[in-house]
């Protein structure tokens, strides 16, 4: 048997979801993972189990390919493991990984399949022939005027859900005010947020959407991970108890608590095996509490920002795409995730606070006591004698009572 290189993760991007698979990658080789990004970000600086470098057009084919070749052929003797950690990211990753160098692998579904789920308009149109249930929608191709975006146009009342239907165009055509996705109480307020985005330039379709009750803790969000033969390995079901709620982070997860729910699993599971995907999927998804069903409003290309929660419950994510995809190691058959762990990556006492739903407060705190619990962040090896790290990772925390305060009702 030929002796097994030396791994190097290399992760495109900076943020929580680069240091959660960089932080999974040294708990399940022990290396340190290199990144690539326009800028730094707190959540990888200072720290030891990342080096990041700064590279501000790396969002282009030409310099994300040179700086990936670049580096690969600097470390030939290595299996290198280039992950995207945005959904810009991903997508240019999927179109150039048939132009990577040999020892660099891109674990990535085709640009095909890319094409038709990337797209929520048109991943609404896949849910439609698998049967998996999603909001009422209203799909609109440029700026409308409010007497064309009535109840009654819509096909559903407001207060309604505004969104991009491409998150990677949405992001490159930035203005004031922008969100990842808006509330309308009106008519007026929705013709008001389309002439803003498509004022900017956006060019894709924009959904309007049924907004189905209930606050953070209704959400749920799924990872899977879907081998190089196309079948699910893994699936891990999040219950979502808290989202953050400053303007441009409006929707990421800041505490989760793993939940079992096998017919909705292998639902999701049927689908990704019978489209032929390959690589890490995220779903999320929310409970509608008037039919006691579950809506899927999206799926992303790649692992989410919270990935590190399936990790926690012991599914690690760098060891399942580094031992399927890089040393073509069987995983076996689909594992379902039932192992209960606390996810969070805001303090304790924002959770406890400002979580609405108390039962999902009081299995919080339960797990906490039983140690069943995770901080992405909190990683004691990066953390000890380490006080730049210590000291950003203590402000960043403390933080995040202003922002629920201020943000949050």
């Amino acid at each position: 048997m030929p002796e097994q290189k030396p791994l190097i993760p290399v992760l495109i991007g900076a943020d929580m979801n680069c240091y959660s698979m960089a932080r999974a990658f040294h708990e399940a080789y022990g290396v340190t993972s290199h990144a690539f990004g326009r800028w730094a970000m707190g959540e990888t600086m200072y720290s030891r189990i990342v080096r990041f470098t700064a590279v501000p057009e790396i969002d282009t084919p030409d310099v994300l390919l040179r700086t990936v070749t670049e580096f690969a052929d600097a470390h030939r003797d290595a299996d290198i493991l280039v992950l995207g950690c945005t959904d810009d990211y991903a997508s240019l990753l999927i179109d150039l990984r048939g132009s990577l160098p040999e020892n660099c692998t891109a674990p990535y579904l085709t640009p095909e399949l890319r094409d038709r789920l990337v797209s929520k308009a048109d991943f609404y149109e896949m849910c439609e022939r698998y049967d998996i249930p999603y909001p009422k929608t209203f799909r609109a191709n440029r700026a409308l005027p409010a007497d064309a975006l009535s109840p009654e146009a819509l096909g559903f009342s407001y207060p309604v859900i505004v969104k991009p239907s491409s998150s990677i165009l949405y992001w490159k055509h930035p203005f004031d005010g922008m969100k990842k996705v808006y509330a309308a109480e009106s008519p007026e307020q929705a013709a008001a947020i389309l002439g803003q985005i498509y004022g900017a330039g956006y060019p894709d379709a924009v959904l309007l959407q049924d907004r189905i009750p209930g606050d953070d803790s209704a959400m749920r969000v799924l990872t899977a991970y879907c081998g190089t033969d196309g079948k699910v390995k893994r699936m891990c079901l999040g219950h979502v108890g808290l989202e953050e709620h400053t303007p441009k982070a409006l929707g990421n997860h800041a505490a989760i608590l793993t939940e079992y729910n096998e017919p909705l699993m292998l639902k999701l599971k049927a689908f990704l095996e019978d489209v032929g995907y390959t690589g890490f999927a995220n779903f999320d998804i929310k409970y509608d509490s008037r039919d006691g069903g579950y809506r899927v409003f999206e799926i992303n290309l790649r692992q989410g920002r919270s990935n590190y929660y399936m990790t926690a419950a012991g599914e690690n994510l760098a060891r399942l795409v580094t031992e399927d995809a890089v040393y073509g190691r069987d995983l076996g058959p689909c594992r379902l995730c039932r192992k209960e762990m606390f996810w969070h990556s805001v303090p304790r006492g924002v959770v406890y606070r400002f979580v609405k739903d108390r039962a999902f407060v009081e299995t919080a705190r339960r797990l906490a006591r039983q140690g069943k619990e995770s901080v992405t962040l909190d990683y004691a090896y990066d953390l000890r004698a380490n006080p730049k790290r210590r000291a950003y990772y203590l402000v960043h925390m403390q933080r995040y009572y202003k922002k629920f305060r201020t943000y949050y009702s």
